[in-house]
Parts: structure tokens; C-alpha cells; sequence
């Protein structure tokens, strides 16, 4: 998908495939509505009245308006004028782009982003467009055994005045960057755990680094693992068939853009199927467990928007990647593995998998010697009974990242809530055996994954973020839905201005 902008003046001389306004609740038009209107005698406003409810979302298609020379004209609903926020005008395009990919348009040209809302500027409505466009673009269709035709739709076109255009024009390169990070996150999660394995995860890193030239990849393989004494994480992938591999992919700066800080890192969950290990899961719905490895993909996502926006400082992605399956060689109730930090860990429930890899690799940040470190992962089912699937778990002690991260999510639409990570709840990881248990009980399920972690975390700021509810839908909708990157991403461009 292309973006650009056009300036020309009469919107409706405009010769377009699709020509999209916006109209609010109450028969009330955007000023380009208006304009239209006013050209084709009426008839806009009569039609919007009559049978356009203009709920957030919302669209109709209206052909062959006498005066107006685009082929069609796409209303947009953006609900109530006195509420309209971002969020309506991320609806709208995302209602467009379903609109110009049904009818297999090849292009067309938005007047929203002109449009004044309270919560984001030109250059952020420009981003947020460019960004649900491009993710609206996603299909998969990796496993069919025929493939549709790509779609028709090329370009979309922002209608700005010449001042309006030269500020829109960085938010159009950084959403449509963004937007590629979170489909590439969602190809990797829809995708079969037969084809994606933690080794497909190293070879993905390295093609990307082959793509984007401020980018370097290292895989680790079982040796290498073996050889660093990460005890935890190969714990959970001794009862697979399929080797695990440790990802960095490092993101360097260009001398044109760099300056000198310390690297921020990004730690991702990787483990391409969960089955629960000797605690297994149950059978239903277990096939949505290829999605355990949302964290890596999103830290895979993230790195990529980072590289083809050569961000002005160092970004680390580290990913420990393997398979949590049952077999006479898995992890047991009760077995007491050594993490590389040095501390013992008694494995209470092999299904509380996830931190034990990550517990390593949080270990390993540390050699970079980071300004932060956040970690994502599809970690606990407490949380998603806790926040449901709108909210991402946000967890950290340090009162400035946990600000800065919130305000990214309400900025990016990819919202976080912050839940608590007292000393209190750290009691209920003692072990009579080992320095910790991995798990606390069911009480307060999501935090005391979250207080495990910390006990890795001391030498740097660090933020956790449960993405169980958030990084795959499910139902009739299923698949992934790329978050956090979107979250990351937003957090990431305020720490490295241009």
C-alpha cells in the first residue's frame, strides 16, 4: 500500500476510484461533506439523513453523483460530533479499507485526517491512518492450497492544504512502517506450529536483518544455549523434538541518525506451541496455543518498524524460542532447574512455562546494559480473566516508564492497564525446596507471574506486559492481532526523536 498526499483544490473535480467524508451523528457534515454536497445539489445530505445512521464504523457507498466527478463517494460515520476522538477516525479508515477491498477499487482518497480531533495531531492522525490501513490489508493465506488474487486497492491519498501535507507526510511513513511490524507479527502467529517453529522464528530474524541493513541477527542453537547454562529455558524445551534457539536481533542506528544512549530492549515469549507440558491442557481450543509465541512475534514486528524507520538508538530484541510439549524427557511436577542467574526454581505446574524461558533471557539482557527493558508475552490466563481482551497487563515498579508506556497505548489505540506488583504478593512463590516456586496458587495469578519475573529484573528499569487477553482474537474472527506493536512502537518513537 502507497501513501501520499494531494492538494488539490476543488474536492469535487477530484477524479478518484473512491472518494471517502466523513459524516457525524444528527445529520451533521464534515466540511468536505459539506463541499460535496453543496455541489451535487443536496442530495449527499438528504441520502446521509434518510439512511445513514453515522455510527463509528459505519459507511455507505453512493455512485454517480451529478457534479461530483470521483465514481463514488464513501460516507464514513464518526458518531457523535462533541465525542469525536482518534479512535473514530481509526474506525472510519479501517470501515474504508473493508469498503475499497470488497469492491477491488485501485485507489482512493480520504478527507478525514483535515478533520480537527482533541487527542491527536496531524502528523499522529496521519500515522493512525496509515497504520489501520495497512493492517486492514492483511489476509492470510499462507496455508491454502489456492490463493485469491491480491487485491486491487494501491494507494490511498490524503486531501490536506499544502501547509497540512508537509506535516502529514511523517506520520504516513511511520504508520505505514508501524502497520507492516504488526502484519508481519500476525503472519507469524496464524501460522501453523508445524511451519512455525522456534528455528522458522531464527530464520525470519535473519531475513530481516538481510532486508534492513541496520539490522543484525544472532541464533543461538541447543549447544550455545547449553554453553551460556541457561538451565530454566532448556528445561522447557527438553520435552520437544524440536531444538530451541535463542534470537538477538539488534537494531543499530545509521551514523546519520544515531546518538549516543543506552540500548532499549524488547524480550519476547517464544514458544511456538504450548501444550502444557506433563500439566497439559485441555483439548478444546487447544490448537490456539501456536499463538504462545505472540511476545517473539511482536518483538520481531517491533524491530522491523524500528530498522525501516531507522530509529535513532540502539533497539535489542531478544527472544527465547521452543515447544512445551509432554514427553518422558519434559519437565516434571516438583523437578528443581537452575536459571542462568544462578537461582533455583522449583517447577510446581510445567504449564507456567513461559517464565521459566523468559526468566533467562531477562537474565541476559542484562550484559547490554540497557535504559529499560520490556518484556511481552502470552503469559497468564489470570489476566485476561482480569482485563478481558481490551487491555494488555502492565506491570513494573518504575513510575516513569509505567507513564510513559500508558500514555503510548492510549495514543497508539492499543491500550494497557497497570496492575499491582507489591513485595506483599512475593510470598506466595516460596518453595520449600528451591529459592522460588513458579507458581503462586490461582490467587492473583497475572501479578505473581509478573513478581517470578522481577526476581530477574533487579540491575535495570523493567516493565512486563501480559498480552494473554490481547494477542489473538478468537471465534469467528480468530487469529492474531499483532498487539503490542503498535504499543511498542508509540513508546519507541518518543524515546528517539529524529
Amino acid at each position: 500500500m502507497e501513501f501520499s498526499t494531494t492538494t488539490a483544490g476543488s474536492l469535487p473535480l477530484i477524479k478518484t476510484p473512491a472518494l471517502a467524508v466523513g459524516v457525524f451523528q444528527d445529520g451533521i457534515l464534515s466540511p468536505a461533506a459539506d463541499a460535496l454536497d453543496r455541489a451535487c445539489g443536496g442530495k449527499l445530505r438528504a441520502i446521509a439523513r434518510a439512511e445513514f445512521d453515522a455510527s463509528p464504523g459505519s459507511s455507505l457507498t453512493l455512485h454517480a453523483l451529478e457534479g461530483i466527478t470521483a465514481d463514488r463517494v464513501i460516507l464514513l460515520g464518526l458518531g457523535r460530533q462533541p465525542d469525536y476522538r482518534a479512535e473514530a477516525l481509526a474506525r472510519a479508515h479501517q470501515a474504508l479499507a473493508s469498503t475499497c477491498l470488497k469492491a477491488g477499487v485501485s485507489g482512493a482518497v480520504t478527507t478525514l485526517c483535515a478533520l480537527e480531533c482533541p487527542d491527536a495531531d496531524l502528523t499522529q492522525r496521519a500515522r493512525l491512518v496509515a497504520r489501520v490501513v495497512t493492517a486492514a490489508t492483511y489476509r492470510y493465506d499462507t496455508t491454502f492450497s489456492t490463493r485469491p488474487p491480491a487485491a486491487k486497492w494501491r494507494n490511498l491519498a490524503l486531501h490536506l492544504t499544502r501547509t497540512q501535507a508537509a506535516q502529514a507526510r511523517a506520520g504516513l511513513v511511520q504508520g505505514a512502517a508501524i502497520g507492516a511490524g504488526v502484519n508481519l507479527a500476525r503472519q507469524l502467529g496464524d501460522l501453523p506450529a508445524n511451519v512455525c517453529t522456534p528455528r522458522y522464528l531464527g530464520r525470519t530474524a535473519k531475513d530481516l536483518a538481510r532486508e534492513f541493513k541496520t539490522l543484525k541477527a544472532e541464533v543461538l542453537d541447543q549447544k550455545k544455549i547449553e554453553a551460556l547454562k541457561m538451565g530454566s529455558f532448556l528445561s522447557v524445551a527438553r520435552g520437544s523434538a524440536e531444538p530451541p534457539v535463542f534470537i538477538t536481533l539488534r537494531h543499530t542506528p545509521s551514523a546519520a541518525s544515531a546518538r549516543k544512549a543506552p540500548p532499549i530492549v524488547l524480550v519476547g515469549k517464544g514458544i511456538t506451541f504450548d501444550a502444557g507440558g506433563i500439566s497439559i491442557k485441555p483439548a478444546a481450543a487447544m490448537d490456539e496455543m501456536k499463538y504462545d509465541m505472540c511476545g517473539a512475534a511482536s518483538v520481531l514486528g517491533a524491530l522491523r518498524a524500528a530498522a525501516e524507520l531507522d530509529l535513532s538508538r540502539e533497539i535489542i530484541g531478544i527472544i527465547p524460542s521452543c515447544e512445551n510439549l509432554p514427553s518422558g524427557t519434559a519437565n516434571k511436577p516438583g523437578d528443581i532447574v537452575t536459571s542462568l542467574s544462578g537461582q533455583t526454581i522449583e517447577i510446581l505446574n510445567t504449564d507456567a512455562e513461559g517464565r521459566l524461558i523468559l526468566c533467562d533471557a531477562l537474565t541476559y539482557a542484562e550484559r547490554f546494559k540497557p535504559e529499560a527493558v520490556i518484556d511481552m508475552a502470552t503469559l497468564t490466563g489470570a489476566c485476561v480473566v482480569a482485563l478481558g481482551h481490551v487491555n494488555s497487563g502492565l506491570f513494573t515498579r518504575d513510575e516513569d516508564l509505567a507513564a510513559r508506556l500508558l500514555a503510548a497505548g492510549r495514543e497508539a489505540l492499543d491500550p494497557a492497564w497497570r496492575l499491582p506488583l507489591e513485595d506483599a504478593y512475593q510470598d506466595m512463590l516460596k518453595s520449600n525446596f528451591a529459592d522460588t516456586a513458579n507458581i503462586g496458587g490461582r490467587p492473583a495469578g497475572a501479578t505473581t507471574a509478573a513478581c517470578f519475573l522481577s526476581r530477574f529484573t533487579g540491575k535495570y528499569r523493567w516493565a512486563h506486559l501480559d498480552i494473554a487477553g490481547t494477542a489473538w482474537l478468537q471465534g469467528k474472527e480468530k487469529g492474531a492481532t499483532g498487539r503490542p506493536v503498535p504499543l511498542l512502537m508509540q513508546y519507541l518513537l518518543a524515546q528517539c526523536p529524529a
